[in-house]
């Protein structure tokens, strides 16, 4: 029988062994992912134009939000022709996202996360508007559930409430989260990426991390996985 000291000892121990576990330079909680990104701190995705190797070049970085389609509409139109834009951001507003895809599509440019920076959530979406899309190795192309909840210590809030109120945001929070899913579903089909992209991974990662043995909540796919669901489709 082993005794409740050398039990306790074990547990201790386990944090320590966790990180053993992930590989140097690693994120123990989400381990497919570095434990640093790049994401950029700009409060807003902010368009700066360069010429660098012969391209000419708009680098993307920042926060997405709602106005961010009419500013890239107004550096492409300040800088045409641009030959790539580049990527690094914590992704942001949703629907934003999506419509810059949409938009980066229609001007026909290629798409790059360079090495060493990182695109998260919204900004996937406008990362696979590009016609050719290129993730560097050292790159990081990063995933996680896509969730309808902006405040969740308002939701709290009104939960706690109960009632009629609770059950209507539950409503709420449903039909908006079916939404949101039929327009990536429909926006992974136009632009030719797998739609397993969102069952085989986005949808089966956590919004929030729980207290189980997984919590991750984000995901860094790999090479092999981007070719694979054609989130990269040039080199």
């Amino acid at each position: 029988m082993i005794r409740r000291g050398v039990l306790r000892a074990i547990g201790a121990l386990a944090p320590l062994l966790l990180l053993a576990a992930a590989p140097a330079g690693m994120d123990p909680v989400n381990p497919s992912c570095p434990q640093t990104l790049d994401f950029s701190a700009y409060p807003e995705m902010r368009f700066t134009f360069r010429e660098m190797s012969g391209l000419r070049v708009l680098l993307a970085e920042g926060r997405i939000d709602a106005g961010v389609e009419a500013r890239l509409a107004d550096a492409y139109a300040a800088h045409n022709p641009i030959d790539e834009i580049w990527f690094r951001s914590p992704g942001g507003d949703a629907k934003a996202g999506n419509a810059a895809g949409l938009f980066i599509r229609s001007l026909v440019v290629a798409t790059r996360v360079p090495k060493g920076w990182a695109c998260f959530s919204a900004c996937n979406f406008m990362f696979m508007g590009g016609r050719a899309r290129i993730v560097e190795p050292g790159g990081q192309f990063v995933v996680h559930m896509f969730t309808h909840l902006a405040d969740k210590k308002a939701i709290r809030g009104e939960l706690a409430k109960g009632g009629d109120q609770a059950i209507d945001l539950i409503g709420d929070v449903e039909q908006g989260s079916a939404l949101l899913a039929s327009e990536d579903n429909d926006f992974l089909i136009r632009m030719g990426v797998s739609r397993k992209l969102l069952t085989d991974v986005m949808y089966r990662q956590k919004a929030i991390a729980g207290s189980g043995e997984d919590r991750s909540t984000r995901r860094c796919l790999s090479q092999q996985e981007m070719r694979d669901y054609n989130v990269v489709n040039a080199q």
